[in-house]
């Protein structure tokens, strides 16, 4: 397990790179939701989402290790990022991403300096050819979720909500492999432990809801949500321990739930989030949190949208 100093080492580590990205606010998302509705716009972060963070932290200590040859599998988000920070710091980037990716995350990976390779539909076929790639390169393999310095990195998301928004009560979180999570639950509960964290999870790709409600990591089978960041099989082996320590509740929210919460903020706010992100929002606005006239932060994790759906 990670702990609270492993994320402030990180917040020193990668504040060099990444944004301190801003709080928003919506009256009237608060009047429907119930509760003071603010939101960590993570969508205005470098390479569209959250995950430069993570991976920042983990590919410096990578190329302090002298490493020469970076690899990854993603869907989209994890590749831009980890493309964006190798190519920053001089050293080749191989991207293992699905058959069927989404056109705009390929060609942002292309865009940050990355290699792209489609290799398979599921996250462990992805998975497993990232890793090949970098032993047949004698390079290092960045993993999406399950590495303690990526959760880290993740984890200083939290930090910034603490210090941006002192008076927050609940923080709601999209869960694909957890690493978001977990980074964020590490950094509330070793710190402000009564500040309450909701995962959220489309309703067809519930793997940690299901890992959680049996006391062990649980597959399913994959998922063709909309939310394509979250369809994870199953929760990170490092993920899961923290988020079954720590996680307040997990909700689900259906495809249509988060199309609805993705127009609203789009056109009420003027915020163009992916799915992914949006599935925080649809659990607000259905009021699935199960609290009310309170301060809750959701976060929007990415805006890397393929504007033609």
């Amino acid at each position: 397990m990670i702990i609270v100093q492993d994320i402030l080492q990180a917040k020193r580590d990668i504040k060099d790179v990444i944004h301190e990205t801003p709080m928003l606010h919506s009256a009237q998302l608060s009047e429907i939701c119930g509760n003071e509705m603010y939101f960590k716009a993570e969508h205005l972060q470098k390479t569209g989402s959250f995950k430069i963070r993570g991976a920042t932290n983990r590919v410096k200590k990578a190329i302090k290790e002298k490493a020469t040859f970076i690899t990854a599998a993603s869907s989209g988000n994890h590749g831009q990022a980890v493309s964006y920070i190798a190519n920053k710091l001089e050293v080749s980037a191989a991207i293992v991403v699905p058959e069927d990716v989404k056109e705009v995350k390929k060609n942002a990976i292309k865009a940050y300096g990355g290699n792209v390779e489609k290799f398979g539909t599921t996250s462990e076929e992805r998975l497993a050819r990232a890793k090949e790639l970098a032993k047949e390169h004698n390079g290092v393999f960045i993993p999406p979720y399950n590495d303690a310095l990526v959760m880290a990195g993740q984890g200083t998301i939290g930090l910034e909500i603490l210090a941006q928004l002192p008076k927050a009560d609940v923080i709601v979180v999209p869960i694909g492999g957890g690493g978001l999570l977990a980074g964020i639950l590490t950094a509330i509960k070793q710190t402000k432990p009564k500040v309450k964290v909701i995962g959220v999870e489309p309703v067809s790709a519930n793997d940690t809801y299901l890992s959680l409600k049996n006391g062990e990591i649980t597959s399913i089978e994959r998922s063709d949500t909309i939310a394509d960041g979250l369809r994870a099989s199953q929760p990170g082996y490092m993920t899961f321990p923290i988020i079954q320590k720590y996680v307040d509740d997990i909700v689900l929210v259906s495809d249509e739930e988060i199309k609805q919460a993705q127009f609203f903020v789009l056109e009420r706010m003027k915020q163009l989030i992916e799915p992914s992100s949006a599935v925080t929002v649809a659990a607000a606005m259905n009021r699935k949190l199960g609290v009310e006239n309170k301060n809750v932060v959701c976060v929007l994790s990415g805006g890397n949208v393929e504007l033609k759906l």
